[in-house]
């Protein structure tokens, strides 16, 4: 709503201290914020990772270009692309994507998943060399016991198998991060060897992955710190440390969050979450996350139709309930909050309206605040409905719907409103009829 509409008095918002003064933050001085103070990235799984889902649809190259394009436009840093070495049709998505990026001159920069498998780095290092855009190849081997009792590996397989794929990309000019899968349950003792031989092979990047989403908070910080510790005590600095986690006990984006107070250069996410098992961590929460720490500068106004078109992509609806993208993210038929936010509104003050009962403001992410009417609505919500929709509030009109709003168990479509609204018109069309009958008797 526009200040001074439906009547209200346009009024000017409060000021930056007020403001301040408004909302008491327990959450400042919290340990995230050491993070906020030196740069860090995103990395995009929703192409790769993402689509590894049993339940979502391989999105069509046009869809994935759209995605990519947001991405871009959102500020992400970087770009999972595809498993090139997957087959014909992931090959040839992996290079319109390419392409793409570099006829579109994009900001993001790309990489691709590979086994560290010749087999699945020389398709990186072809469309590599076909586009002229550098790839990086994030070779992955599982690291932990229980995975390598399962495979029949030990730790000296796992070396010679790490490193010889990293000097193949070497050896074709593509820039390699490793990649320690279920890092999360892994001995220290195989992780200090991995990661020390990989370094010594010319690795970029150590990839931490929480791959069936054991980590809690403290454990992926604790696992953060200790890979920061090694990279400081060989003198390894410029290796980048990545998180990549997965949601299965529903901590994956705190557990991202934590990685990055801890010293992670960047944390890794899909659209929506969607992923192997229940997913990976949210990438639009973190943006919503990172944009409410101060963190993350860039407009995110589009980030809600990023997540809208993943979901139409990839065919996976998007829950009501859902942060920030969901149908009922900002939406109340409550009459107590419905009156709150009315008041806030008729005071002119639009900051105000999208705070006192919100902890996200939606105009920030393109969205605004919704209030419907339903049985545990006051007449707030019918006359602000009405006033929004060019209808005069009268009294008894607004009354009527209320009465019909309490008779259901759910909050009232707005097919249903109108009803009310349409027999109230014809009522009162039926009593000036009968009063202008009427009226001619009276007269003689």
């Amino acid at each position: 709503m526009k200040n001074g509409q439906n009547g209200a008095t346009p009024a000017k918002g409060p000021s930056a201290k007020r403001k301040a003064s408004l909302i008491f933050d327990w959450n400042l001085g919290d340990p995230v914020e050491p993070f906020l103070k030196r740069p860090f990235f995103l990395v995009d799984e929703s192409l790769r990772d993402g689509v590894q889902s049993p339940s979502v649809t391989d999105p069509g190259i046009e869809d994935k270009l759209r995605m990519l394009q947001l991405m871009d436009d959102l500020g992400i840093g970087r770009v999972d692309i595809g498993l090139p070495g997957a087959g014909k049709r992931a090959y040839d998505d992996v290079v319109r994507l390419a392409r793409y990026i570099k006829d579109n001159r994009l900001r993001i920069r790309p990489n691709c998943a590979a086994r560290t498998l010749q087999a699945d780095i020389a398709p990186i290092a072809d469309v590599q060399q076909k586009v002229g855009l550098e790839i990086e190849a994030y070779t992955f081997i599982g690291s932990s016991p229980i995975r390598q009792y399962a495979e029949s590996w030990d730790l000296d397989h796992l070396l010679r198998v790490s490193t010889a794929a990293i000097d193949f990309c070497a050896k074709e000019g593509v820039p390699n991060c490793f990649v320690t899968e279920d890092t999360t349950r892994s001995h220290p003792r195989a992780l200090d060897a991995l990661f020390r031989a990989a370094i010594a092979h010319g690795t970029r990047s150590l990839v931490l992955c929480d791959t069936v989403g054991h980590a809690t908070p403290d454990g992926a910080a604790r696992l953060v710190g200790w890979t920061r510790g090694l990279l400081a005590g060989i003198g390894a600095g410029s290796v980048r440390v990545e998180w990549h986690g997965h949601n299965d006990r529903g901590l994956a984006v705190i557990n991202a969050l934590a990685a990055l107070r801890a010293g992670a250069d960047g944390v890794h996410g899909c659209a929506l979450g969607i992923g192997e098992r229940v997913g990976n961590a949210a990438i639009d929460q973190l943006l919503l996350n990172l944009r409410l720490l101060g963190a993350y500068p860039h407009d995110l106004s589009r980030l809600v139709e990023y997540v809208q078109l993943v979901s139409k992509a990839v065919h996976v609806p998007i829950p009501k309930n859902y942060p920030l993208s969901g149908e009922d993210a900002f939406r109340t038929a409550t009459g107590v909050h419905a009156a709150a936010i009315v008041k806030a509104r008729k005071m002119g003050d639009t900051w105000l309206a999208d705070r006192v009962y919100s902890g996200v403001p939606a105009e920030g992410f393109g969205k605004r605040q919704t209030l419907e009417i339903g049985h545990m609505s006051g007449m707030s919500n019918v006359v602000y409905w009405l006033e929004e929709r060019g209808f005069e509030p009268d009294e008894a009109l607004a009354r009527s719907i209320l009465a019909k709003a309490k008779t259901f168990d759910r909050v009232l479509l707005e097919a249903e409103v109108f009803e009310v609204i349409r027999a109230a018109r014809e009522a009162a069309k039926g009593a000036k009829k009968r009063a202008t009958r009427r009226a001619p008797a009276a007269r003689a």
